[in-house]
């Protein structure tokens, strides 16, 4: 009697491998698509204009970087001379207001000069007036004017003239009112007496002078001249 397998409804044959199933579906797959050449240089020309762009970008930023660098260093020069200047303004402002004050007190120091030529400087009169001395020298007011100096009529002002045979050029001969200035700026001219050599005087000198000599030359020839040795 034939023994039958259980689970086989019919038996395989002797000899032949057995078959694996198969997956249904199988027969229908499609296998995959392979890359296509074209869609690398599209890649390579998308990183292209990307690159063109940010580029363009750079140049931008570059061109308003020099722009706004350029206006500050507009703005920081214009922010200079604007200082150099308010400073230069606030120097002459005080330079003129202490030159109205001084000015205002040249009067009184006129005052304590005349006084003091006249032996009346004495006492307490005498300290007030040379701690404001002292105070003006200090703001900068000087002194200027002597006797015997040259006239010059950018600091000097000619009240008296006369010839005189001693001066050989146009002299301050008296100092009738003392100058005054503050630096290079002068706040008033030293009021002088002037005088001018005479009108022919030096022609005269030089004609004794020639005479002289003249003479010395006749004494020499008439001693035989100089002694030797």
């Amino acid at each position: 009697m034939t023994e039958e397998t259980p689970g086989f409804d019919e038996q395989q044959p002797q000899g032949q491998p057995q078959q694996p199933d198969v997956p249904s579906g199988s027969d229908d797959a499609e296998p995959k698509a392979a890359p296509q050449e074209g869609a690398a240089p599209a890649g390579d020309a998308a990183a292209t204009a990307q690159v063109a762009g940010l580029t363009a970008q750079l140049d931008q930023v570059r061109t308003a970087l020099g722009e706004r660098t350029a206006d500050l260093q507009r703005l920081q020069a214009e922010y200079q001379n604007y200082r150099r200047r308010v400073e230069r303004d606030r120097i002459t402002v005080k330079e003129i207001a202490i030159a109205n004050l001084l000015t205002e007190l040249l009067p009184v120091l006129d005052d304590i000069g005349r006084a003091r030529e006249h032996s009346e400087l004495v006492g307490g009169f005498k300290s007030v007036a040379e701690s404001l001395e002292t105070v003006a020298a200090k703001m900068g007011l000087q002194q200027f004017g002597k006797e015997g100096e040259p006239f010059d009529p950018m600091i000097h002002e000619a009240l008296m003239h006369s010839y005189a045979p001693d001066v050989t050029e146009t002299t301050c001969v008296a100092i009738l009112q003392p100058g005054y200035r503050i630096g290079e700026r002068t706040i008033r001219p030293a009021r002088v007496a002037v005088a001018e050599p005479q009108p022919g005087a030096q022609p005269a000198k030089a004609d004794s002078a020639e005479t002289a000599e003249g003479a010395s030359g006749a004494d020499d020839k008439e001693s035989g001249g100089p002694d030797e040795g």
